[in-house]
């Protein structure tokens, strides 16, 4: 068994103990006092009731006349009260369940009427307090037992007090009472107990479902560690609950989105995914739960979005969105390319000059020096022979003429002549490697769609170079024999495949919408000169300052300027 479920379980027994004492006692508290509520009740209607039919009987008139008789008299005939109006009026009150008894007594305490006729004409076993004058209600001990009763004054007609009336509710009736409110009570305290037993069971497995089986201890340990892994990473980071609307979100995040603040009304926590401002292909892929890496462009930014279901114990939990930003990565990615094309020609290069060296190595061997030296005149003077490339003379920076050699092998081996405008004018040099890097990365992704351009057709396939400086500014230009491009194809926008672009249309891949960024990190630009069409091929024209060395520039210029003079 795990330690989660086991503490699951003594939490929830915790509580469930909690829960049961917290309702225990307010269940014993009501009852008690709802009895103690119900015991004044009880005693309070006895009471009253007692005081009332006292009061009835003292002001009967014929009540008062006999009591008036009787204290006139010295001594009582027994036998005349047990048959007399006062006993009748009594056992008449008694039997019809009014009281408990009736005690009619003369100004000397002696009775006139008492349910035991043995006990008439004897004197009273409690205080006869109303013989004062005063209304009396209280619980005492008599000859028939513990009562509840009232004592009343009975006036003659010139206010003297003549004798009292004391009726009573024996205690044995009022506990029956008691007894059935408690009966009751206890009805209902265990009604309520089963309730509040179905409602603690029902509230910890709420509270299971809801925590999913964690301690709190845990679940203050899980929030200090998503905090820590939220915002101690550096890729972005979004949750979205099961009721698709986003529930966290880090900084990262929301400078790789460009999201507002947490604490500005636009905030995307809280909001549903699909009203929240993601990219539309964002959105369908959470919509779809597709797991797929899906390549978005933010704000200049390449990002690569993965979306994960997540699922614990089979309970759905929502989804988790993360955010890569790959800008870096794709641009090392294209000056890399550009690396290795010039590797590989090189290499072929490299092939080319061995032949030839051995060549040269036979002609010494066999002692034919003047045709030695003739072949190397003619190597010297014609360059390497494979993928040459027309007009690359005037192209005088190193980076640039062997960048575009590279690529001239690679032309080669599709089928491609590649070749440079007559009309290219080109002084300077690249100012570094750095610039370097930036120059033959859009020039050679310029290149690849061309040469994919010029393989959709069966014409002469070839492709042209326009080079141009203005100062430290470089411009190109690359034009093709392909069919043009699509009307509509927007070639910049960004696409989720990031394989080549070799083999497709113009602008698959991620190498247009790339160097368009790149350049105009450098404040220039990418941009399609002419789409073609019609069976001309499409131009396309990038613009890269701060690229060349205006000194060496100058430089070159006023040499080309003595030359001619």
């Amino acid at each position: 068994m795990s330690a989660a479920h086991s503490g699951t379980r003594h939490f929830a027994s915790r509580i469930m103990r909690l829960q049961f004492l917290v309702i225990g006692f307010l269940i014993v508290l009501v009852t008690a006092g709802t009895l103690f509520a119900s015991y004044n009740s009880v005693f309070q209607r006895a009471e009253d009731r007692s005081l009332t039919i006292a009061r009835s009987v003292a002001v009967q008139p014929s009540v008062i006349s006999e009591v008036e008789h009787y204290s006139a008299q010295d001594e009582l005939d027994v036998d005349e009260l047990q048959n007399g109006p006062l006993q009748q009026l009594a056992a008449a009150i008694v039997a019809r369940g009014e009281a408990y008894f009736v005690v009619i007594t003369e100004d000397r305490g002696l009775r006139l009427s008492h349910p035991n006729p043995q006990e008439l004409g004897q004197k009273v076993s409690t205080d006869p307090v109303a013989l004062s004058g005063i209304e009396d209600v209280s619980r005492d001990h008599g000859t028939l037992g513990e009562s509840v009763r009232a004592k009343v004054p009975i006036y003659s007609p010139s206010g003297i007090v003549i004798g009292e009336v004391s009726v009573g509710v024996t205690t044995d009736s009022l506990t029956s009472a008691l007894l059935t409110s408690f009966s009751w009570i206890a009805l209902f305290a265990a009604l309520a107990t089963a309730l509040a037993v179905l409602a603690g069971r029902f509230t910890v497995r709420r509270l299971k479902q809801q925590t999913l089986g964690l301690e709190p201890s845990e679940i203050a340990q899980l929030v200090r560690d998503q905090q820590a892994v939220l915002y101690g990473v550096t890729e972005g980071v979004m949750g979205i609950g099961v009721d698709h609307r986003i529930t966290v979100r880090n900084k990262a995040a929301r400078q790789l989105l460009g999201l507002p603040h947490r604490t500005q009304l636009q905030d995307v926590v809280g909001r549903h995914y699909a009203s929240a401002g993601l990219d539309p292909a964002l959105v369908a892929a959470i919509r779809e739960h597709d797991k797929a890496p899906v390549r978005l462009l933010v704000n200049g930014n390449s990002l690569i979005a993965r979306v994960t279901d997540v699922t614990r114990d089979g309970v759905d939990l929502g989804q988790v969105v993360l955010f890569s930003d790959v800008t870096t990565i794709e641009a090392l990615g294209t000056k890399l390319d550009a690396v290795q094309d010039m590797a590989d020609a090189l290499r072929a290069q490299r092939h080319e000059f061995a032949n030839r060296m051995h060549a040269v190595l036979g002609l010494i061997n066999l002692n034919k020096i003047e045709q030695a030296e003739e072949y190397l005149r003619e190597v010297m003077e014609t360059g390497p022979k494979i993928a040459q490339v027309q007009g690359l003379e005037v192209v005088g920076d190193a980076y640039l003429s062997a960048f575009i050699s590279a690529k001239a092998v690679r032309a080669h081996e599709l089928g491609i002549e590649l070749r440079i405008s007559p009309q290219s004018m080109l002084f300077g040099h690249i100012a570094s490697a750095h610039d370097a890097q930036d120059a033959t990365a859009v020039l050679g992704n310029l290149l690849d769609n061309a040469f994919t351009a010029a393989l959709r057709t069966d014409d002469a396939r070839w492709v042209e170079i326009d080079l141009l400086s203005e100062g430290s500014t470089l411009h190109l230009a690359v034009s093709d024999s392909g069919p043009g491009i699509p009307e509509g194809l927007d070639i910049f926008a960004p696409d989720i495949s990031t394989g080549s672009s070799l083999g497709s249309s113009h602008g698959h891949g991620v190498g247009l919408p790339l160097i368009k960024r790149l350049a105009q990190a450098r404040s220039g630009d990418v941009w399609v000169a002419d789409p073609g069409g019609a069976g001309a091929g499409a131009v396309l024209c990038a613009r890269l300052p701060a690229v060349l060395s205006e000194a060496k520039n100058t430089t070159t210029n006023r040499r080309m300027q003595e030359g001619t003079n």
